[in-house]
Formats: structure tokens, C-alpha cells, sequence
């Protein structure tokens, strides 16, 4: 049986990994189409991207900061480089519109930049004559970072600039549903930065439990829902693993009697329904005094009703369509 190729590849090592198996499909969100293959990394591709990333961190750890920081820098430089192609593809995956996927781009190299600039001195909490104590902050090894669909660039710069700047190494795993563009990215660094110090990899929805269950990750950097978050932090508890945690919100809007409404519901409208509302800090309950309650509500259907839904890859669109089936059917249920 013939495979299709992948349309990108993994970064394990320094080396660009295609597809020992069935590759999996990505669908555009606006068509449903089919746009691209990436590889289902299979058990011994995930072994070899941790070891690649502990065998880089021995020399990554004590790589000095001033050179981590020119990598990180140089990582930024490089996808400024290529931002439209990048965006063009984040929405042909994602959805969004095209400008809010340039954002994202550049929010990425910004976040990169913003660490590259980072210090991080050790602290002196007390120094007397017969005693010190110091906090020294120390690499831990490998992280691996968990990435979802909403944001999964920036999301992934996230993970990327605040692990590589302490001394750590990465493995980073996108979402299945948006995979193209952070293997692009990988791509594009397997020449910017040393082999195994940034690995990324792709799979089903089996992979991030195979990833959070490693022996060789020393961290979890994820991003995502509650019952996910449950599910990796008692996976993490397996190893001893270190884990950070960014879970699904419930966010409130209160609109008080003395706003001007014109003003205001605006920018509480885009607060609900940036991203098509697939944002973790959207604001999910908006509750609205009575004295402006009635024209409240009518200037937030006005906006509702004038903004222009569709594929974000056309002109004037606003909002692009929910990223996948079980966003919609849980939006719609």
C-alpha cells in the first residue's frame, strides 16, 4: 500500500524524520479538506527525540548564557524571515484569519527576543559573616512541552524560550489537529540551533500520554483543558516529573452602569469571540447591569450580527470557523 508523503517533518536530533508508518492527516477547518500528512511518531521516534534532547542538554546546560541567549535570538530572526509563509500555513490549519496568524508569528519571535534579553542573576537572600544562602536557579534536564490547537505557535515559543534560556532542552509536541506549522518551524531551526536541543514531534491522541509517561522528561510544560491537565499531572507523578499547568478558564465580564456602551461593548465582544472565542482567557460570562442591560444587548447583537465569518485565508474575514468537529458540536451541544 502506498502512503502519502508527509507534507513536513519531524526535528528529532538535528535531523528532519518523515514516516515510518501511516501518516495522519490535517484538515483546513473552513473546507474540511484534507492540506497535509505529518509523521504518527511511533515509540522508538519518541525514544530517540528524549534521548537526542538528553544527550544535547550535557553540553546545552553548560553552553554559556550570552551564547543561549544568541540561539534564541537567532530562532527569532528566523521565523521573522519567513512569517508569511508561516501564517499563510497556521491558518490554512487553524483557521484564523490571516492577520491574526501574522500576529501570532510575530508574537512568537517577540516572545523569543523578550527571553534572549532575559537575565536571571542568582539571589542573595542573606549574606552574614558566618553564613550565606543563595538560590541558584539550575537546568533540569529534558522538558517537554504539550502544545494545543488555539495558539499553537506562540503557545509553543512559550515553552520554547523560558526552557532553552535556563539550560534545558525541548521536545515539543503540537496538537494533531494543528501540527504543520510547529514542524515547519522545526524545520526551519534544524540549522539555527545545536542537534537535540529543540526537538519537535507529531502523533495521534495517543502521543501525549506516551510523552508525559517518559522516564527521560524531567518536565511538562502543558496547555489545554482540565480533564487533560488531571490526566498529564497523574502521568507526571509516575516519573517525579516537574509540571506546569495552563487549564481552561471561566472568565467574567461586568459591565457597570456609568460605561459608555459604544465604547465598552465593543471591546467586551472581542474579549468573548477573539480567536472565535477559542481562548482560555475569554470571557465566558458577561453579566451586565440593568440600567444599560437593554442597550447593551442590543449594541453586542449589532457587532455579532455585522462581523464577517468564514475562511481565513479570505479577504475581510474577521472570525474563521471553529478549529475542529468536537469544538463545534460542544459549542452548538
Amino acid at each position: 500500500m502506498i502512503h502519502p508523503e508527509p507534507t513536513h517533518r519531524m526535528l528529532i536530533g538535528g535531523r528532519l524524520v518523515g514516516a515510518e508508518g501511516d501518516p495522519l492527516g490535517v484538515l483546513n477547518p473552513a473546507t474540511e479538506e484534507i492540506v497535509g500528512h505529518v509523521p504518527d511518531a511511533t515509540d522508538a521516534q519518541l525514544d530517540a527525540a528524549v534521548s537526542a534532547a538528553r544527550h544535547a542538554f550535557a553540553t546545552w546546560r553548560t553552553t554559556p548564557v550570552v551564547e543561549r541567549r544568541a540561539v534564541l535570538a537567532a530562532c527569532a530572526s528566523t521565523v521573522r524571515e519567513h512569517t508569511e509563509e508561516l501564517a499563510v500555513l497556521l491558518t490554512t490549519e487553524q483557521g484564523k484569519p490571516l492577520a491574526d496568524a501574522r500576529a501570532e508569528l510575530m508574537a512568537f519571535a517577540e516572545w523569543l527576543d523578550a527571553h534572549a534579553a532575559m537575565e536571571y542573576p542568582d539571589d542573595e537572600v542573606t549574606e552574614t559573616e558566618t553564613h550565606r544562602i543563595r538560590v541558584r536557579r539550575v537546568p533540569l534536564g529534558v522538558v517537554a512541552g504539550i502544545v494545543p490547537w488555539n495558539f499553537p505557535v506562540v503557545l509553543a515559543a512559550k515553552k520554547i524560550g523560558p526552557a532553552l534560556l535556563a539550560g534545558n532542552t525541548i521536545v515539543v509536541k503540537p496538537s494533531p489537529f494543528t501540527p504543520l506549522t510547529t514542524l515547519r518551524v522545526g524545520e526551519l531551526l534544524a540549522d539555527v540551533v545545536p542537534a537535540g536541543v529543540i526537538n519537535t514531534i507529531s502523533g495521534g491522541d495517543n502521543l501525549g500520554p506516551r510523552l508525559t509517561e517518559h522516564p527521560g522528561i524531567r518536565k511538562i510544560a502543558f496547555v489545554g483543558s482540565t480533564a487533560t491537565g488531571r490526566k498529564v499531572m497523574a502521568s507526571a507523578a509516575r516519573n517525579l516529573s516537574r509540571v506546569t499547568l495552563e487549564l481552561g478558564g471561566n472568565d467574567a465580564a461586568i459591565v457597570l452602569p456609568d460605561v459608555d456602551v459604544d465604547e465598552v461593548a465593543p471591546k467586551v465582544f472581542w474579549t468573548c469571540f477573539a480567536n472565535s472565542g477559542q481562548l482560555c482567557i475569554a470571557a465566558k460570562r458577561v453579566y451586565v447591569h440593568e440600567d444599560v442591560y437593554d442597550a447593551f444587548a442590543e449594541r453586542f447583537a449589532e457587532l455579532a450580527r455585522s462581523v464577517k465569518v468564514g475562511n481565513g485565508l479570505e479577504d475581510g474575514v474577521q472570525l474563521g470557523p471553529l478549529q475542529n468537529r468536537a469544538q463545534y458540536e460542544k459549542v452548538v451541544g
